[in-house]
């Protein structure tokens, strides 16, 4: 049986039209939380898909085939930016995400089942990968686990919409209600009271009505009988209420931004695109959504990837975000020029830095300083020194 159907046979609603109003009324209520989620999710991906994957050897990038696995096309059917707004997303929606290895290629579970242990490596079973289900179970090592939080923060946020998507529906009924069209006619109804007859006057009433009170006509005529008198009772009408405005339901939508804002890290203004303090913003964003999240990936890829010796002799992953921020070429100027005085970066450093090819020659990745430097422990000044 499908599911309206069951549904159907359980409750007590006689027809497919009262059901489907239900199912569309529900998932009405749910879009404006799927909505500020997907902004805040959608900001964080995107993010986090302008990173750089550096693979490091004795402390020194080198683009081999780690890199183009990471940065390019993970698998035959991703490229990179596919594949890691995959990982994101189902990093926030479920809290967890298992990536596979398989063939020199990574893809992403889409379920599985997790068996932790103590003192020995945790194991997956029952793995996915779109419509193909894998039998092998996959030992901690064999695999990367990524897991956001101790307690997924989508529980505490549909907990708490349980309660204020109620209010959206409520603040949404009654804009509606206050503003919809409410005539009272008055006259000499006298008449025999049967359904046949009854059903005549309705659609007689509807046929005049309808012309008259569609917001589409530029103008219509409605023709009143002598004895009869037409009274308005809609908002701001003679003797009506005053009409609300839809600001009570964006207030309460701008709440649900709130909310889901704060739970993952994401300033308000970037949800909503403001351009004023965007580079606040962003470096709050850098700071709280997305250094948390490169730092738990790049340790999960390093603890699976390399060995203790390895890792401790400067070969790792490491994941750039210098690419997040678009800054222009005047304001990065001061700041490039000092960090070359003082022999912090190479020129294929600013190269690279701001978007040019590097240079193969062996002086452009020398490091050069200042005459303006010497040894601190210098017993005299630099002109001796």
């Amino acid at each position: 049986m499908s599911m309206f159907g069951w549904l159907r046979n359980w409750n007590p609603f006689s027809s497919n039209k009262d059901l489907m109003n239900i199912v569309v009324q529900l998932t009405v209520a749910d879009s404006y939380k799927r909505l500020a989620i997907d902004a805040c999710v959608n900001l964080i991906a995107d993010a986090f898909a302008r990173c750089e994957f550096k693979t490091m050897e004795e402390n020194k990038s080198v683009k081999k085939i780690n890199y183009y696995l990471m940065n390019i096309a993970p698998n035959q059917n991703e490229n990179a930016v596919e594949f890691w707004k995959k990982v994101i997303y189902k990093l926030y929606y479920d809290n967890e995400v298992l990536v596979i290895p398989q063939n020199e290629m990574w893809y992403v579970a889409d379920s599985f089942d997790k068996e932790e242990y103590a003192f020995k490596e945790n194991t997956y079973s029952g793995v996915t990968i779109g419509d193909l289900s894998l039998t092998k179970t996959f030992k901690e090592s064999q695999v990367f686990y990524f897991k956001l939080n101790n307690e997924n923060v989508m529980n505490v946020i549909n907990t708490l919409y349980s309660d204020y998507g109620s209010l959206i529906s409520s603040a949404r009924d009654i804009y509606k209600r206050s503003n919809a069209k409410r005539l009272v006619l008055k006259g000499d109804f006298f008449r025999p009271q049967n359904d046949k007859r009854q059903e005549q006057i309705n659609e007689m009433l509807t046929a005049q009505f309808k012309p008259w009170l569609e917001a589409n006509n530029a103008g219509a005529i409605f023709q009143l009988q002598d004895g009869y008198v037409l009274e308005d009772l809609s908002g701001n009408g003679k003797s009506g209420a005053n009409k609300n405005d839809s600001r009570d339901v964006r207030n309460l939508v701008d709440d649900i931004f709130d909310f889901v804002s704060s739970a993952l890290h994401v300033p308000r203004g970037l949800v909503k695109g403001d351009v004023v303090n965007v580079k606040e913003l962003v470096n709050y964003l850098l700071m709280f959504g997305l250094l948390p999240l490169i730092d738990l990936i790049s340790a999960e890829v390093n603890k699976k990837w390399y060995k203790p010796e390895d890792y401790l002799n400067g070969n790792y992953i490491k994941i750039d975000a210098t690419n997040i921020k678009v800054t222009d070429l005047s304001e990065q100027a001061a700041g490039l020029d000092k960090l070359f005085a003082i022999g912090a970066i190479s020129i294929n450093d600013i190269i690279e830095r701001i978007g040019g090819e590097r240079i193969n020659e062996e002086w452009a990745d020398k490091r050069y300083v200042t005459k303006n430097y010497a040894d601190a422990s210098a017993p005299e000044g630099g002109e001796k020194n």
